[in-house]
């Protein structure tokens, strides 16, 4: 079975494009999502998170996301011990969900897959691009963000420039019709 990676940077439409894979019978992880759980759920992480990051890390039992992203976006090594204490559990949720799936392919929908380095364990990984402006209105109206927030996690990623030296297939995701024939022509390719 393949893994396929499938990434962009914030805004890009990547859960868009995961959701297409998945009308088309894919089975697709959510990293960010499996993420969350674990943080609410892995009592392991809690303890190291609030032990990096403070008491006001947790609220009401769940992770307080405004007070952690305010802080690790700001400084760039606090994200990296984030990112250490949660993505080494995500890469084994993964390895146990891929043992369950029956298909040719599955897709692992990952914001950070070049950032993390996880990206050395797909057969193929897919970037989803769109520009910066459309990007910003995007996330904007998703999360009711401002524009330095967004700018902010952006800078914290990395470019498309970069990321494209490494993948192996890019939607570009602008107008949606033309994106699902993307995502259809890749599928029959995959498959």
């Amino acid at each position: 079975m393949k893994i396929v990676g499938l990434t962009g940077g914030i805004g890009s439409g990547k859960t868009t494009v995961a959701k297409l894979f998945s009308e088309l019978g894919v089975p697709v992880y959510i990293a960010d999502i499996e993420a969350k759980k674990l943080t609410n759920s892995s009592s392991v992480i809690r303890r190291k998170l609030i032990k990096l990051l403070g008491n006001e890390t947790y609220l009401n039992g769940s992770l307080n996301r405004k007070y952690v992203a305010d802080k690790i976006f700001a400084d760039e090594a606090l994200l990296n011990a984030v990112n250490a204490i949660i993505h080494p559990k995500v890469a084994a949720h993964f390895k146990k969900w891929v043992l369950n799936q029956k298909t040719n392919y599955v897709i692992k929908e990952a914001a950070i897959l070049f950032e993390n380095g996880s990206y050395k364990e797909c057969d193929v990984v897919i970037l989803v691009t769109a520009p910066k402006a459309l990007r910003i209105e995007r996330v904007k109206t998703r999360d009711n963000a401002t524009q330095s927030e967004i700018e902010q996690r952006m800078d914290n990623q990395w470019s498309d420039s970069k990321k494209k030296k490494l993948a192996d297939i890019v939607i570009e995701n602008i107008e949606m019709e033309n994106t699902r024939r993307q995502v259809e022509t890749i599928h029959h390719t995959l498959n």
